[in-house]
């Protein structure tokens, strides 16, 4: 849909006006209320909802406020209702920008809002989001059926296939709650279990006599698994771009998640509070994450080290006791993803309906069909790339590369714009430079990352199954974390 417009569901591009959108306001100190970029002739101001980023508020910016109390206002006789979560419940350009449109409902509508309500802009992020989020989906089917073969010592005699064929279903059933409320009860046990699971591999790594693979005979199916752990803060050299571009898609991957905040903060039921839900997640992530790479690392260097990190541990007992802590969170995550999508979905068919927000059997009959066919396909993604790294890479590269980077720099440019007007980057005078220069660097990163990291993703891949060292598509072989 185009923002700061009431969409049809047949097209979201099908527009008429807001209440409320009023003429041009000059705020204190030579600031702009809107956006004074106009596109065919329809005008979208950029407004603020409140919090202490507020540049002298406008009767506009209070209408966007209120726009949240009316969305609860207006669920609050159904059934089932969407705006229920607190700040601890959900978790910086995204956040601001997120902040001032209350109205944005995932970040499909961001993204035509960003790109002057071209309805094309909409679709081509409708169709990245839901890729995104069935590909994460593939990679959690495909985590849980390695950690069944793990358990197991690749010795099941069950196909791999049949394993992420009940981890798909198990997921599906776990994801038919229709909203993040009850999805938050699930989240806190997750990333209870979750930091567990990574803290004692980290301890794990660090106590036990070797890493797995630990001079096997020959250096392993790769050569390279002689020697002491090596420890390096530089690529070591022959390192090819491929491998190092990979490493980086890995790393990215882990910490960009921006793609469901709009989601998450269309739920809220004071989307003001967010900032605190990110501080405290970005805080916690930057430092578990680091921490426990960085030690994971120490202790079994460049040639023992693998993805998931848990098939870098020696001690079988080790290995199988942290990697069985990730359960909830290897369920949790794809139930995560598939519910944004299906919500995604639903709602365009059933916006302005009873179904939506009401027990309907046409409601949940066609939630539940809607999530059928998400973990279908990604049941499907898992096995045609049935390997953990490139999985990881190949969603950085197309995905994140959009909704990690273009994306928010691109929203930083539109909100000066619209704050400062014309001339924006010499009236804020160093910051205005600096600002800018920046978030062109954040374009130019993303835009790296597009073209040379797909092309480094489908290379690794080809490599992979050129070499044999990855099992066949929609193939048996057992592909669980096991001793060298």
């Amino acid at each position: 849909m185009a923002l700061g417009k009431k969409s049809t569901a047949a097209d979201p591009a099908k527009d008429v006006p807001l209440e409320g959108e009023k003429a041009n306001i000059e705020t204190k100190g030579g600031g702009y209320g809107y956006d004074p970029e106009k596109t065919e002739g329809r005008e979208r101001k950029l407004s603020r909802i409140g919090g202490p980023a507020a540049i002298g508020l406008a009767d506009s910016d209070a209408g966007s406020a209120m726009s949240v109390g009316k969305q609860v206002e207006l669920e609050s006789n159904n059934s089932i209702k969407y705006r229920t979560c607190s700040w601890q419940k959900a978790v910086d350009n995204d956040r601001e920008f997120c902040l001032r449109h209350p109205e944005i409902r995932d970040v499909c509508d961001l993204g035509q809002m960003l790109f002057y309500g071209w309805k094309w802009v909409w679709y081509g992020t409708a169709v990245m989001f839901l890729l995104n989020n069935t590909f994460i989906q593939g990679l959690h089917v495909l985590t849980f059926a390695v950690y069944i073969n793990t358990m197991a010592n690749n010795n099941s005699g069950v196909c791999t296939v049949a394993y992420s064929a009940i981890t798909a279903v198990i997921s599906f059933i776990c994801s038919l709650p229709r909203t993040f409320d009850t999805l938050s009860k699930i989240a806190t046990l997750s990333a209870f279990f979750t930091f567990v699971s990574v803290l004692l591999a980290a301890i794990f790594a660090g106590i036990e006599d070797h890493p797995n693979g630990y001079n096997t005979p020959g250096g392993g199916k790769t050569g390279l698994l002689t020697g002491e752990p090596t420890v390096l803060a530089v690529p070591a050299k022959g390192t090819t771009f491929v491998a190092g571009m990979n490493a980086f898609l890995n790393i990215s991957y882990t910490f960009i998640g921006q793609i469901t905040l709009p989601s998450f903060i269309a739920e809220m039921k004071n989307p003001a509070d967010f900032p605190k839900a990110l501080w405290a997640v970005t805080i916690c992530e930057i430092i578990v994450f680091s921490l426990v790479g960085s030690v994971v690392y120490a202790y079994t260097g460049t040639q023992y080290n693998v993805a998931p990190a848990f098939g870098s541990l020696g001690n079988e007992v080790y290995r199988k006791v942290s990697f069985s802590f990730m359960i909830p969170t290897l369920i949790f995550l794809g139930v995560l993803y598939a519910s944004v999508s299906a919500r995604f979905i639903f709602f365009r068919i059933f916006e302005g309906t009873r179904h939506k927000g009401n027990h309907t059997v046409v409601g949940w009959s066609a939630w539940a069909g809607i999530l059928a066919i998400t973990w279908i396909l990604a049941f499907i993604v898992a096995e045609v790339i049935p390997f953990f790294s490139d999985l990881l890479s190949l969603m950085s590269s197309l995905f994140d590369s959009f909704f990690g980077f273009i994306f928010w720099g691109t929203a930083y440019f539109r909100m000066r714009r619209a704050d400062y007007g014309p001339g924006w980057v010499s009236r804020r005078g160093i910051r205005g430079l600096m600002g800018y220069v920046s978030n062109v660097i954040i374009i130019l990163i993303g835009c790296y990352m597009l073209t040379a990291g797909t092309y480094a993703t489908v290379q690794s891949i080809i490599d992979h199954y050129d070499a044999g060292t990855v099992k066949g598509v929609f193939a048996c072989g057992a592909d669980g974390l096991v001793n060298q």
